[in-house]
């Protein structure tokens, strides 16, 4: 029962620094994202001529950073962007080697720079035409081995009709899944009524949504906690707290499709909540399920919210957490799924020996459903 496949339901790769200028269209080209030099001679990211400011000038090297030490990767121009990307996070060839290494036979694919550049981005065209960029690059990546490299488009909500498209495109290019951002899009939260033909559309094909942490600087947490920096003087110890609060963009996000009754007019739509861990979850699906006792009339709901997230979502936790067994112990063991978050700073190399050092405690059948046959019912693949 033991030996089916090992799928990595949220791993990442690293965009190469020139994707954006070598699979844009040439009518966008000279807007790329870029990684250049400052005065200083420090790298920063250029999101259409403008700096991202979330990352600190010579700190790029946070976005990969697997296996190094973290504090160093915070310093200044002490790593680059390649020097801390690992060659798994580029190359299909180096990634089939560590996914060996490490005993995972599917590996699924979210982006890294895809994570931070859209939030900062307010032309649609613009945002749409990266998204394009980035699932043509990364439909190349996987083409080296279909059957293990496994692709989530990114897609914009800034344009739902183009959003459509590029599903409709990406699905028969071989994807899986696709990724939105959790963030309110111009004002409106992922609930919203605006964006029903786009998840009419996924669950009329099968594909599902991913939810994942991005990092942007302009939501309300990341506001205060830019006070926080300013008035209190925290440093580098502030950026613990702002990755800390990237959970909560997820956990929004995931409360707004309930709340707006996008999970009640698409029964079908599967939605995976990512790299959010997963301990939050039981008490706050108990919370939602009590206020939903209380104010049930006032909600397009008709089942209680924990009976949604039962019948089509599922969560991904990391390698070590601790509170993983309960949880699933707690909610069921239909509805986890497991992530490396490789080539992340905040991942590490045996990732999958320290999950089944975990997850002892559970049944041979939960664990075979945490380590691939649930992500395997997610995205569509075949879990033998």
């Amino acid at each position: 029962m033991m030996d089916r496949k090992v799928i990595d339901a949220d791993g990442h790769v690293s965009e190469p620094q020139d994707l954006w200028e070598t699979y844009l269209e040439p009518k966008y080209r000279e807007r790329a994202i870029r990684i250049v030099r400052n005065e200083a001679g420090l790298e920063v990211l250029l999101i259409d001529g403008k700096r991202h400011h979330v990352f600190a000038p010579g700190t790029l090297g946070i976005l990969g950073g697997i296996g190094m030490d973290s504090e160093k990767l915070l310093e200044p121009g002490v790593h680059t962007y390649r020097e801390a990307c690992p060659p798994g996070g580029y190359d299909p060839h180096a990634r089939l080697k560590v996914m060996e290494a490490e005993s995972i036979d599917v590996a699924v694919f979210y982006p890294t720079i895809g994570l931070a550049w859209e939030g900062h981005v307010d032309d649609p065209a613009l945002a749409a035409a990266y998204c394009r960029a980035y699932n043509r690059w990364l439909a190349e990546f996987c083409s080296v081995a279909p059957e293990r490299l496994v692709g989530v488009a990114h897609l914009s909500l800034a344009d739902v009709d183009e959003a459509i498209r590029e599903l409709r495109r990406c699905a028969k290019a071989g994807f899986k899944g696709v990724f939105v951002r959790p963030d309110l899009v111009e004002g409106r939260p992922i609930g919203h009524p605006d964006f029903d033909p786009l998840w009419a559309e996924c669950q009329a094909m099968g594909v599902p949504v991913g939810l994942h942490v991005v990092a942007r600087e302009e939501r309300p947490l990341a506001q205060w906690w830019r006070g926080q920096q300013r008035e209190l003087g925290y440093g580098r110890s502030g950026f613990m707290f702002h990755f800390a609060f990237l959970t909560l963009s997820v956990v929004a996000a995931f409360t707004s499709l309930l709340q707006g009754g996008t999970l009640e007019r698409f029964p079908r739509l599967k939605v995976a909540i990512l790299e959010s861990g997963g301990g939050w979850l039981a008490h706050w699906l108990e919370r939602l399920d009590g206020k939903y006792r209380l104010l049930r009339k006032y909600t397009p709901l008709r089942m209680r919210p924990s009976e949604y997230f039962q019948r089509q979502c599922w969560i991904s936790v990391e390698p070590d957490e601790a509170t993983t067994p309960a949880m699933v112990e707690l909610l069921g063991e239909a509805r986890f799924i497991w992530a490396s978050d490789y080539p992340h700073a905040d991942a590490s190399f045996g990732a999958l020996e320290t999950l089944r050092g975990r997850i002892t405690a559970l049944s041979p059948e939960a664990q075979r459903k945490l380590l691939g046959a649930n992500a395997a019912v997610l995205y569509g693949l075949n879990p033998e």
